[in-house]
This record gives structure tokens, C-alpha cells and sequence, in this order.
């Protein structure tokens, strides 16, 4: 029984770390800092701005899922009128983290960013 329990435990999602995260893009040479905004100061978790090439993403932390739903509601109660219909396609998430992009990501940069998602 107790195999059963241990092997229950190994190998399940585990939430992404700010710091793990940060980590990684400097270490791709990503240009990090900026303002929060509204939603990501309020993150319980952290947040911070990531700088790609001609764009930048606003990569909030959840403690948790749960967190990660509250944020992503967020961003959409308080988007603009003329913003809202675009929100699908710059708000993604994974997990425990929401991210939000100032401008439609190319390939290349969402690839780094999720890819450094530790």
C-alpha cells in the first residue's frame, strides 16, 4: 500500500516558481522589468515583465490553480471594452501561471517563455 501512495505522488503537475522561471529567461538573455500592471500587482505569487525582441508578457504566479483562475477572471473584468475581444489571443496560461502579451506572440518568444516555465 504504501509503494502505491509514494508512486501516487511521483510524477504529478507540480506549480510553476517565479524564481526558476526568471532564472531561465536571463539565462536566454531575456530582458526582465517594467511595470505591473493592475492584476499582476495583486498576484500572490509574483509577477514580472519579460522583454522579447518587439514585445514583452506580464508572467503572473498563482500559489496554485485556484489563484491562476482568479487572475486570468481578473484580467478579463477589467479589460477595456476595445480590448476584450482580442484577450484570447495575448492572455494564456498554464497551471499555475497567467500570461498576458502586449501584442499577438510569435512562435519563437511564446516558445521560450513556456519553455522556461519551471
Amino acid at each position: 500500500m504504501a509503494l502505491v501512495l509514494l508512486a501516487a505522488g511521483c510524477g504529478g503537475e507540480t506549480e510553476h516558481s517565479l524564481s526558476k522561471t526568471r532564472s531561465c529567461l536571463e539565462s536566454d538573455h531575456v530582458r526582465i522589468g517594467g511595470k505591473l500592471d493592475f492584476v499582476a500587482s495583486t498576484a500572490p505569487a509574483g509577477a514580472f515583465v519579460a522583454h522579447l525582441d518587439d514585445n514583452f508578457v506580464t508572467i503572473v504566479f498563482g500559489e496554485n490553480d485556484s489563484n491562476a483562475d482568479e487572475l486570468e477572471a481578473a484580467y478579463h473584468r477589467f479589460a477595456f471594452s476595445n480590448v476584450r475581444e482580442g484577450l484570447p489571443d495575448v492572455l494564456r496560461r498554464d497551471r499555475n501561471v497567467v500570461m498576458l502579451w502586449h501584442k499577438h506572440p510569435a512562435d519563437a518568444a511564446l516558445s521560450t517563455v513556456t519553455g522556461c516555465l519551471e
